[in-house]
């Protein structure tokens, strides 16, 4: 995947205790970031779907869901989970209990496929990593001030940083809403770019545009492009912090930007679907939806992923296992 990174580094964009970041053997480094017009660069791009054409594309997934309604399906959004536990009461040995139910699913489970990735807040990133040692699961850990993006820019950055640090294979970061609403566009880009740097060539870079918060197709078209443009690997619907969660409306409506963005460029973006996304219905409409806007190709945890945790882990298991599972 393609993404204008430069580095991994604490950046000192504003004192921002360079000193301490060296001592701690941060590479403090000057951003020399080439600010970029993002409000041109989305003129690039398509006219975003119409209301009435979103919802037909939505109408003819939900018509075509039977023929997903399989066990095949049901293993491969089970693999295409980031298995999450994101709750204010986490700690070490809750999240190292977490892991180890995650690792151990193959074993309990016969011919089940281990999720993508597990994840975490970034305090227990190298927790984590320990535990799934040896396995094909990756760590996923949210940054960036998560959930709600208010913090100062250094911030984000050195949480970003500081994740890596510790081992996260990928990061999830979120779109500050309030830019997105009042058509900052090059400011809140920029900053997402400067994330991305942060997160290096070598980690998943996903942006989460909060899309229940957005109230037009328009505005959920651009705001994935613009996490596109600024260097997003996926683009993700929602934290699952708020009350907005990922719809099948702006599931296609991402989709399109995708599409569109891979039509110019050739460079595949994934989509990860999170918020509300409990049962095996969910998954299978939200799994149609992305074969028919993006075809097959993107039906790979590379590409596509479900952010989720116990109700839908479970809700997957029951249904490959044909009893109810209650495992998570």
């Amino acid at each position: 995947m393609e993404c204008r990174r430069v580095r991994r580094s604490a950046t000192d964009t504003a004192g921002f205790a360079a000193e301490d970041l060296r001592e701690r053997g941060y590479v403090v480094e000057p951003l020399n970031l080439i600010v970029m017009d993002y409000s041109v660069l989305l003129q690039k791009y398509a006219p975003v779907a119409s209301d009435s054409l979103v919802e037909s594309v939505v109408a003819k997934a939900r018509a075509e869901m039977d023929r997903n309604r399989n066990e095949e399906v049901y293993r491969f959004c089970f693999s295409a989970l980031d298995l999450t536990t994101l709750s204010g009461s986490d700690s070490v040995r809750s999240v190292a209990e977490f892991v180890k139910k995650a690792v151990d699913v193959p074993v309990r489970f016969p011919g089940m496929p281990n999720v993508a990735t597990v994840c975490v807040y970034p305090s227990f990133v190298d927790i984590a990593g320990l535990g799934v040692e040896g396995t094909n699961i990756g760590v996923t850990s949210v940054a960036g001030g998560f959930p709600a993006a208010q913090t100062y820019l250094e911030v984000k950055m050195l949480e970003v940083a500081m994740a890596v640090e510790n081992g996260a294979d990928e990061i999830d970061v979120v779109m500050n809403a309030g830019e997105m609403v009042e058509g900052e566009f090059d400011r809140l880009a920029n900053d997402l770019e400067l994330l991305c740097r942060e997160a290096g060539q070598e980690v998943t870079f996903k942006v989460i545009i909060e899309s229940g918060m957005l109230e037009t197709p328009e505005d959920v078209y651009r705001a994935s492009m613009l996490a596109i443009l600024s260097g997003a690997d996926f683009v993700k619907t929602s934290t699952g912090k708020s009350a907005y969660g990922a719809t099948p409306k702006s599931a296609m409506v991402i989709c399109n930007a995708i599409k569109d963005y891979y039509l110019q460029t050739g460079i595949n973006v994934g989509i990860k679907l999170a918020g509300g996304i409990r049962t095996v219905d969910d998954a299978v409409l939200y799994y149609t939806i992305v074969e028919n806007m993006l075809g097959r190709e993107w039906l790979t945890p590379s590409l596509f992923r479900f952010g989720a945790s116990a109700p839908l882990a479970n809700a997957l298991l029951s249904a490959v296992t044909g009893g109810t599972q209650s495992y998570f």
